[in-house]
Parts: structure tokens; C-alpha cells; sequence
């Protein structure tokens, strides 16, 4: 069972996706993209601040380093369209436009160790980006395994990524979030990720 351990005075939300069928990005989809992006447009979206005070509350600037969801609004409201990576990435990118809350994707049989932390990334702290370079952390929520930082609000990393190998995978909200959008996320996973999910529990 998934443990999350959470060293900062923030309120995290953490699943454990399990019993996983990742594929290349699904035709089907296509509702849920078109539902994300008349969201955007229409401004029917999350509150974009409480992830930006999220930030300013660690001493970062939100309009230098964005959260990944205000990054994903922004392309949007650009006309540009949702990327399309694989079958649970896109799941993550439709709900964290739609609610304006970050999602970090963590594959669970690459991470090291057997929990994983929210904490402030260590002096000199960073890590290989998806598709980026180096993501410097230091001084900023990060989360952790074994192996040091894995991913951030902003941006996860490529050690840890999800790809159509996955098959266990921790799903990380960084603010609160409804019983309702739970329940809409785990539904959204069984049907195009293909597995199940469970709540992460924090360590005795």
C-alpha cells in the first residue's frame, strides 16, 4: 500500500492506482478533451489562486515558475490544444485544467523506497525533467523517494514517469480537493487508465 509522508503544513491528496492498462492516447478520449477545453474558454474552471498562493507561501514567484495547472489553462486559453501523452496522463491534465489544482504522477515500480515525501526540496537539490532539463527544487515543495526529489507541483520527472509500461502509479493532488472530484478521477481512471484505486495512508 502506497504511504505518504508529508514533512509541510500543506494539504495533499494522494491515491494509489493499481491493476493499471496505460495505452497510447485513446480516440475516446476525445469528450473529456473537448469538455476541458470549453472549460478554459469559458473561464468554468478552478480558482487558479489557490495554487499561485501555494507557491507565494514557499517564496516562489507563480508567474516565473507556474503551476502545471495554470501552465495547461494558459495553452488552452491560447487555442493550443491539451497535450496528448498517454492514457493516464491525459486523464491528469483533463482534471488539473478542469479543477486548476496540480497533479504529480509517480510510477510506483520506479520509485525507490517505500514511501514517498512532500518536503522542501535540499540546497543544490534537482532532477532530470520530462522532456527538460535539469528542474531545480531547492527550497521548493517537492516530492521525494529514496532516491531524492521525483517531481513538483510545476513539473514531474523522467525517472519516474508514467509510461504505457505502467502498471502501479501514485496520483498526487497538491491542494484539497472534493469527495465528488475524487470520485470523478477514480471513475476517469477505471475506464481509460484501466485500473483501480485506492487512498495512500500516511506512514505509522
Amino acid at each position: 500500500m502506497l504511504k505518504v509522508r508529508c514533512e509541510l503544513d500543506v494539504e495533499v491528496l494522494a491515491l494509489e492506482l493499481y491493476e493499471l492498462e496505460v495505452t497510447e492516447p485513446r480516440d475516446d478520449f476525445e469528450l473529456e478533451v473537448a469538455r476541458a477545453m470549453q472549460a478554459a474558454r469559458t473561464g468554468e474552471v478552478g480558482d487558479a489562486g489557490r495554487a499561485r498562493a501555494l507557491y507565494r507561501r514557499f517564496g516562489i514567484d507563480p508567474t516565473r515558475v507556474r503551476p502545471s495547472s495554470e501552465a495547461l489553462l494558459r495553452r488552452l486559453k491560447k487555442g493550443e490544444p491539451l497535450p496528448r501523452v498517454n492514457s493516464l496522463v491525459d486523464v491528469a491534465n483533463a482534471m488539473s485544467v478542469q479543477l486548476q489544482v496540480p497533479v504529480g504522477l509517480y510510477d510506483l515500480d520506479k520509485v525507490r523506497g517505500d514511501e514517498l515525501v512532500v518536503r522542501l526540496g535540499a540546497e543544490g537539490e534537482s532532477y532530470t525533467g520530462i522532456g527538460k532539463e535539469r528542474v531545480n527544487v531547492a527550497g521548493r515543495i517537492c516530492v521525494a523517494d529514496g532516491d531524492g526529489a521525483c517531481g513538483n507541483p510545476s513539473s514531474d520527472s523522467a525517472r519516474t514517469m508514467i509510461t504505457t509500461a505502467t502498471e502501479r502509479a501514485a496520483w498526487m493532488y497538491f491542494l484539497p480537493v472534493t469527495d465528488e472530484d475524487v470520485d470523478r478521477t477514480a471513475e476517469l481512471i477505471a475506464v481509460f487508465g484501466r485500473g483501480l484505486v485506492r487512498m495512500a495512508v500516511a506512514p505509522a
